[in-house]
């Protein structure tokens, strides 16, 4: 079986669920549960603390998992990212009081406390910076209230949290993160079940993405017509039975989908639906 190992709580966990739910992988009803086998998708499914699943993917006792690039970075594990999800998105950055540094090549014999070390401490190597590095497992902003950092390195979404605290955001982001799918470094590329997994989860995405358009319009409109809806390598078009009109079928992306029938409508289109796409093979 593919052994796969799901974070078990925090922002990761259920949108990967529901994820993989729409791939056709079962998942679990009860939150206790740490295990699942999936034996009609041949599966077996780990649901792990997210900041661990890095380790246990590096190591070779699970073949893939879902984590956070920060969390893969941070763990040092010998992992890589073989595709990006999509959601939990995040970016972290360093923070300070006000005149206190403008970037991180001031940062040199100051104190910085973070929640994710090993990503910070790689960061100020890779810009040649002597710092030390204080790990915390949390609310890190109260850090420099305290007096036990003059820097801290968190993640940042609106920054409301860290002005509140008289904090203020400095230098470039450390890194962007999202949810990514890993394996261990060195595991082989062909390998059929990793392979069919990922196809199914690039099928979610390109389903989350895109919509069907179906729609009718005269043949003398059709080539500005299909220049709306080139779909991904070219529309469906079917005679009608009615003379002069054809039938177009195309896949246009969901946040256009308005604006796309607007046009089509404006050339003449006539019939113009929008229909779910919840499974598809690129």
């Amino acid at each position: 079986m593919l052994r796969i190992a799901v974070p078990n709580k925090g922002s990761l966990s259920e949108p990967a669920s529901a994820m993989l739910h729409e791939a056709g992988y079962r998942q679990r009803k009860d939150r206790r549960e740490l295990v699942l086998v999936d034996a009609e998708n041949d599966v077996e499914f780990f649901f792990l603390r997210p900041r661990d699943i890095a380790v246990y993917v590096g190591s070779g006792k699970l073949d893939i998992g879902i984590t956070g690039r920060d969390l893969l970075l941070d763990s040092g594990s010998p992992a890589e990212e073989i595709l990006q999800l999509g959601f939990a998105g995040s970016t972290f950055r360093y923070a300070t009081r006000p005149g206190t540094a403008k970037d991180v090549s001031e940062f040199g014999g100051m104190t910085i406390a973070t929640s994710f070390s090993g990503l910070v401490t790689k960061h100020l190597a890779d810009n040649g910076v002597d710092a030390s590095v204080v790990h915390l497992d949390g609310a890190v902003e109260t850090a420099i209230q305290l007096g036990v950092a003059q820097i801290i390195a968190d993640v940042v979404e609106t920054g409301t949290t860290l002005r509140n605290a008289g904090l203020e955001i400095i230098g470039e982001p450390i890194l962007k993160s999202e949810a990514v799918v890993i394996r261990g470094t060195g595991a082989p590329d062909d390998d059929p079940k990793v392979r069919q997994f990922l196809r199914r989860m690039q099928g979610v995405l390109v389903a989350r993405r895109y919509v069907m358009m179906d729609y009718d319009i005269r043949v003398d409109q059709v080539e500005k017509a299909v220049a709306l809806t080139p779909g991904l390598e070219s529309p469906t078009v079917s005679p009608l039975h009615h003379e002069g009109w054809v039938a177009v079928r195309s896949m246009v992306p969901a946040k256009d989908a308005q604006r796309i029938m607007d046009e089509l409508y404006d050339l003449g289109a006539r019939a113009i639906l929008t229909t779910g796409i919840h499974a598809c093979r690129l």
